[in-house]
């Protein structure tokens, strides 16, 4: 009992320690990213063809602050991903550890391509199927608080949900899954993906449905990589 309190208290140490070096390297990288707000934020703004406008005095500064802390975030990644297996590989054998350095590089470059594919293709196209709504009697007064709320979540949404094959080949890999439970289980996660899409998504059908037609293309995927993981 007196080793398995004393394994706990090591693995909150560690896990403190490098919550730490993460919220530090995000701070670091948002002072560096406020410098360059005002480009950070033309970049954001870019996928929306209309003026942004504030509706209150103190939002500028706010907006400012938040796109400082969106870049440190985004800056901070390979630290943040680093951070986060080598907390994961404490508790794994020597053999589990070599997987890490590939997932760790991995895991990086899905939430981009996650981030990117929401970024070039679903924010734009979202955006169009949205404001058509508004016809020609109706021009859109979007606030820069609302707009920077809705692009940032779903860069976010996209680039974590894109982790969906590695987080299921690190889950076959440790024996908790396999490809027959996965394939099994398949009606219950299209459900799963449409609840998660609905809830990080607008509340509208379409952009629900640009967010799940590519979970689902991805579960498809991890079926298909942890059979031959499997193997």
């Amino acid at each position: 009992m007196q080793i398995k309190k004393m394994s706990l208290i090591r693995h909150m140490e560690e896990l403190r320690r490098r919550l730490i070096i993460c919220i530090l390297t995000v701070l670091g990288c948002s002072i560096f990213s406020y410098l360059y707000s005002d480009k950070i934020l033309a970049f954001l703004k870019r996928p929306f063809p209309h003026s942004l406008v504030f509706i209150a005095p103190q939002e500028p500064f706010i907006i400012t602050l938040k796109v400082a802390i969106f870049g440190g975030i985004i800056f901070a990644l390979p630290m943040i991903t680093y951070q986060v297996w080598q907390f994961v590989s404490s508790g794994l054998k020597k053999k589990e550890k070599r997987y890490l350095f590939f997932y760790s590089p991995f895991s990086l470059l899905l939430f981009l391509s996650g981030a990117s594919f929401a970024y070039f293709l679903v924010i734009p196209v979202g955006l169009r199927f949205l404001l058509s709504f508004g016809g020609s009697f109706l021009q859109p007064m979007i606030s820069i608080s609302k707009y920077l709320s809705f692009i940032t979540l779903m860069i976010f949404a996209f680039g974590i949900v894109f982790e969906l094959p590695l987080v299921f080949l690190f889950l076959t890999r440790m024996g908790i899954v396999t490809p027959q439970f996965l394939a099994k289980k398949r009606k219950v996660f299209i459900i799963a993906i449409f609840v998660l899409a609905a809830i990080l998504t607008p509340p509208d059908v379409f952009t629900q449905i640009l967010l799940a037609a590519p979970l689902l293309i991805l579960y498809e995927v991890s079926i298909w990589l942890t059979k031959i993981v499997a193997h």
